[in-house]
């Protein structure tokens, strides 16, 4: 764990530039404009970041179907990596999606993305389905996995 307090919270525009920051530092990321970040503040969508010495250390992002949730993103800054701030910010994550109503959340990742499979299967999620060469540059499967809340 880190040493320092931790406090989630939900994201504001002030965020905005230090969630770009954190998303352009991880080549797996997805790397949003500043625009779409500004957007998940105001639309159907649960938004947190996670923030320990006045700083962001990560974020997360899902979007809202009631009874479902699609999570589009946790990111953790590389220095704040294994010391389980991505299991914190999707606990707080889980809560609020379920005072939301959210009985089920779905997710899609690159094939490749060893860390965030494993960091998911840890969270309990399940793997249902596989989009054959979905993404690009470069080409290769998304994995579609599924957790009930």
């Amino acid at each position: 764990m880190n040493p320092e307090p931790i406090q989630i919270r939900p994201m504001t525009p002030a965020d905005i530039d230090q969630v770009l920051t954190i998303a352009a530092s991880l080549p797996v990321a997805p790397h949003w404009s500043a625009s779409a970040y500004f957007d998940a503040l105001t639309s159907a969508r649960v938004a947190l970041v996670a923030e320990i010495a006045n700083s962001v250390a990560g974020f997360a992002i899902a979007s809202l179907l009631p009874p479902q949730a699609e999570l589009e993103l946790i990111a953790v800054t590389p220095a704040h990596q294994r010391h389980g701030l991505a299991q914190q910010l999707f606990a707080a994550l889980s809560a609020n999606l379920r005072a939301l109503n959210v009985s089920e959340i779905l997710l899609e990742l690159r094939a490749s993305n060893h860390p965030a499979l494993a960091l998911y299967r840890q969270l309990n999620f399940v793997v249902n389905g596989r989009r054959s060469r979905y993404y690009q540059n470069p080409v290769e499967d998304s994995i579609l996995m599924r957790l009930g809340i």
